[in-house]
C-alpha cells in the first residue's frame, strides 16, 4: 500500500508500509524538509491536529499564555517573545503552541501535558526550566513535539511517562543537558506502561548531551529513526525492562556507547539495529532483536550517511 505524504517544502514523498522492521524504501535526501503533519505514532489513533479549526491567539506574557493553554476548546497559541514561567504550566487538550519566527521562548519553567489529548508543540526555544522542559504524563495521547530547541533544564528536557502513548518527537535540537529524553519513569510502573509509551523519535539532533536519547522502559516498539548523535557523554539509546527499541539509520558521531540494553538497576531490554552510521563511535549493542515488534505505520527513511547534513540543516527553530 502506498500513501502520499506532502511536505511543507512543496515536495511529495512516498511512504511505504513497513511490513516488519526495516523494509521501507530508503530516500537519499540532501535538502531538509519538514512535514505538515506528524509521521510515526502521532499519526495513529485519532491523529494529531492540535488546535486546528479553533481560535488563533497571539501571546507575549506568561499570564496571557496561562489564560489559553489550559482553557477548554481548540486554540492555536502563537508565542512571540519570552514567556517567563514560574513553574510547570499545564497544557490542555486540542492545542497547538507554536513560536513565531525565532522569537518564541519559554524560560524558567516548562510545559506539562497531564492526560491531554491532541497537542502540538512547535518552533519554541526552551531554556532554564527549574524542572523539565516538557513533561508528558498520565495517559496523554496523540502528542507531536516538533522543531524545538531544548536545553538547560534542572531535571530532563523531555519526559514521557505514566501510560502516555502515540507520540512523535521530530526535528528537535537537544543540547546543554545531561538527562535528555526519558521514556517510562519507573521500573515498578509496568502495569500502566506496557502496551503504551509508543514514541517515534525522528530527525532529532542530540548535540553533546549526556544520556537518555531515549532511555526506555516497557514500550515495544519504540522507533528511533534518522537521528544525529554528536559527542554523546554517557550513552545514546537505552532499552530496559523488556522494552523493544528499533534503532534505524541513525548517525552516531563521537559516541562511545551508541546503544545499551541495561542501565541503572533496571532489567535488560531488547534492541534491533539496522544500517546505523558510525563515526568515531563504539559498537552498538543488539539484544534479542527478534523480540522487537514490527513498526506499525508507513514511513520512508533517509539513508544514514545523509542524516547528519539533513538533521543539522533542518532541526531546531525557525524552520517551520
Amino acid at each position: 500500500m502506498r500513501t502520499s505524504v506532502k511536505l511543507a517544502s512543496g515536495g511529495t514523498a512516498l511512504a511505504l508500509a513497513a511490513a516488519g522492521c526495516g523494509t521501507a524504501t530508503v530516500r537519499a535526501r540532501h535538502v531538509a524538509a519538514y512535514e505538515n503533519s506528524p509521521v510515526g505514532y502521532a499519526s495513529m489513533g485519532d491523529g494529531t491536529t492540535g488546535g486546528a479549526g479553533g481560535t488563533t491567539v497571539t501571546v507575549s506574557s506568561a499570564a496571557q499564555f496561562a489564560r489559553y493553554a489550559n482553557a477548554s476548546g481548540r486554540y492555536v497559541i502563537r508565542v512571540t517573545g519570552t514567556l517567563a514561567l514560574a513553574g510547570m504550566q499545564r497544557v490542555g487538550s486540542d492545542k497547538t503552541i507554536i513560536g513565531t519566527g525565532t522569537s518564541g521562548r519559554i524560560s524558567g519553567g516548562g510545559l506539562t501535558l497531564r492526560g491531554s489529548r491532541n497537542v502540538i508543540i512547535r518552533n519554541l526555544t526552551f531554556t532554564g526550566s527549574g524542572d523539565d522542559a516538557v513533561n508528558i504524563e498520565e495517559s496523554a495521547r496523540n502528542i507531536w513535539i516538533d522543531h524545538n530547541d531544548l536545553s538547560g533544564a534542572r531535571d530532563g528536557l523531555l519526559d514521557v511517562k505514566r501510560g502516555s502513548d502515540l507520540i512523535t518527537v521530530s526535528w528537535n535540537r537537544f543540547h546543554r543537558q545531561d538527562k535528555t529524553a526519558l521514556l517510562g519513569h519507573s521500573d515498578g510502573n509496568g502495569s500502566q506502561d506496557r502496551g503504551r509509551l509508543r514514541v517515534t523519535y525522528v530527525h532529532n539532533w542530540f548535540d553533546g548531551t549526556g544520556q537518555r536519547h531515549p532511555r526506555v522502559r516497557f514500550a515495544n516498539p519504540v522507533h528511533v529513526l534518522n537521528n544525529y548523535y554528536s559527542g554523546i557523554g554517557s550513552y545514546g539509546v537505552a532499552s530496559t525492562e523488556g522494552a523493544g527499541v528499533y534503532v534505524e539509520r541513525n548517525h552516531f558521531e563521537n559516541t562511545a556507547r551508541p546503544t545499551v540494553a541495561q542501565t541503572g538497576d533496571s532489567a535488560p531490554g531488547n534492541i534491533r539495529l539496522l544500517d546505523n552510521h558510525l563515526v568515531g563511535s563504539g559498537t552498538p549493542v543488539s539484544r534479542n532483536p527478534g523480540s522487537v515488534a514490527a513498526i506499525p505505520y508507513p514511513y520512508i527513511p533517509d539513508g544514514a550517511p545523509a542524516v547528519k547534513s539533513v538533521v543539522t540543516a533542518g532541526a531546531g527553530v525557525g524552520k517551520v
